[in-house]
């Protein structure tokens, strides 16, 4: 039972992997490793789209995440995302928000919030964390995505 819980899951990451960006305007979302709590598993994915006002380059850093449901019932769950830059940047909060994930399915991915930076650094890493928690329960290790913020 535990071994087939755990291939479905595994099966179910992979494929959400492979999902296409839903939005438009993103450049490409690249997805972290899964975690999981009580039956939620999550990815923190990261998109960057490139920029320009007047003379100065920027990029739109978006967290997203891709939520998968194993459980045999519906579950609302809460999500938050946290950005930083890599080379000496703190965690600050991006976004949070809840949604209702249905049985057995994948949903996702969905933008939990944006920030835009000014490109000072060219490739400086650009990092976001993501954690989740169904309604009722704890809160998941942390997954996260990476990119270089200004790639030309």
């Amino acid at each position: 039972m535990r071994l087939t819980r755990t291939a479905v899951l595994t099966a179910t990451t992979m494929l959400t992997l492979l999902l296409p960006a839903t939005d438009a305007r993103a450049a490409a979302i690249a997805c972290g490793g899964s975690v999981s709590t009580q039956g939620i598993a999550a990815n923190g994915c990261i998109s960057a789209e490139k920029g320009k006002e007047g003379r100065v380059y920027t990029r739109e850093i978006k967290a997203h995440v891709v939520l998968t449901n194993t459980r045999p019932h519906a579950a609302y769950v809460d999500y938050e995302a946290f950005f930083r830059i890599v080379s000496g940047g703190h965690w600050v909060k991006i976004g949070n928000g809840r949604t209702l994930v249905p049985r057995r399915t994948t949903t996702g991915p969905i933008e939990i919030g944006s920030t835009t930076r000014v490109c000072f650094v060219v490739n400086a890493k650009a990092e976001i964390r993501v954690h989740v928690k169904p309604a009722g329960g704890a809160w998941s290790n942390w997954t996260g995505a990476a990119t270089s913020q200004c790639q030309t």
